[in-house]
């Protein structure tokens, strides 16, 4: 187990690459970018390669996902994120209600494109907005939220869309939905291990053990109590991660042949949950160290 634990989390499949060469093509073809963040992981889950590739578009960063991050964090992620100078706005992409604050915040990010398209004879000109992100932080759901008839494909797991596609809004605003794309090495460790603990890696090339492990080890120092309101754990201090697991498992009847305790399907679970809120609405990362 201590020689698991040290595995980094990589990934970086070979269409990613192909749409970094996408949007960097793309990109004059759009007024503005719509770039979506996870909000339990705003650092982690922004692509520090797009920074480049979006130099001189108006962005507007969207910290979706609202809805599991602590909303407290939350706010603080947005006024440091207008205090660099971009739009920010915070949302949960499947409440189905967030469109008109979104159109709002569009028009105004906009604002410059649109009196200008006046002042040259055309008024209602389609603006266009490029949607990016890494992969699993709901850019097919946002779109289709905007679309009535577009079907931009969403599943809850990473690397589904693979490429690029126009979608009209219906209200003078077409959007170029884009795939996911990761970077090709996570310099910190601890970038891939929040990217794998919140779904934007895929569980199929990683150790689901050794990940469950190694959220247990950063929930069990940050977030301890709702470790035992879930699980009814307390002994914290005593246990390393992997008993802590054990532990869990065994709270929860996690037994397999022999009396031991089912640690993978114990993983599953743990990650299963947190990804669903049922630990509550929790924030990896805080703009205070982070910025």
């Amino acid at each position: 187990m201590a020689e698991a634990i040290k595995q980094t989390v990589q990934w970086f499949p070979g269409h990613m690459a192909k749409t970094r060469r996408l949007i960097g093509e793309n990109m004059k073809k759009v007024d503005g970018v719509v770039i979506l963040l996870d909000a339990r992981i705003p650092v982690s889950s922004r692509n520090p390669e797009l920074d480049e590739l979006t130099r001189g578009k108006r962005r507007l960063f969207i910290l979706n996902k609202a809805d599991l991050a602590d909303p407290v964090v939350t706010d603080r992620w947005l006024a440091a994120l207008r205090s660099n100078g971009d739009n920010a706005m915070s949302m949960d992409c499947r409440s189905g209600r967030w469109q008109n604050d979104f159109r709002q915040e569009a028009k105004r990010m906009l604002a410059p494109v649109i009196r200008r398209n006046e002042e040259r004879g055309m008024p209602g000109k389609t603006v266009r907005l490029m949607v990016l992100g890494i992969p699993n932080t709901g850019k097919s759901t946002f779109i289709n939220g905007l679309c009535a008839k577009a079907k931009a494909k969403t599943e809850d797991r990473a690397g589904v869309t693979r490429d690029t596609h126009w979608y009209n809004t219906g209200d003078g605003v077409e959007l170029l939905d884009t795939p996911g794309v990761l970077w090709p090495k996570f310099e910190d460790p601890e970038v891939g291990d929040k990217l794998a603990f919140t779904g934007g890696v895929k569980d199929q090339v990683l150790d689901v053990e050794t990940l469950a492990v190694r959220f247990l080890d950063a929930i069990a120092r940050e977030h301890p109590d709702r470790l035992t309101a879930r699980y009814g754990v307390t002994d914290f201090e005593s246990m390393m991660p992997w008993e802590l697991l054990e532990a869990i498992g065994a709270k929860r009847g996690m037994k397999i042949r022999g009396g031991d305790v089912d640690t993978l399907r114990c993983a599953n679970m743990l990650l299963d949950e947190y990804r669903a809120g049922k630990l509550g609405r929790i924030s990896l990362e805080m703009p205070e160290k982070s910025i």
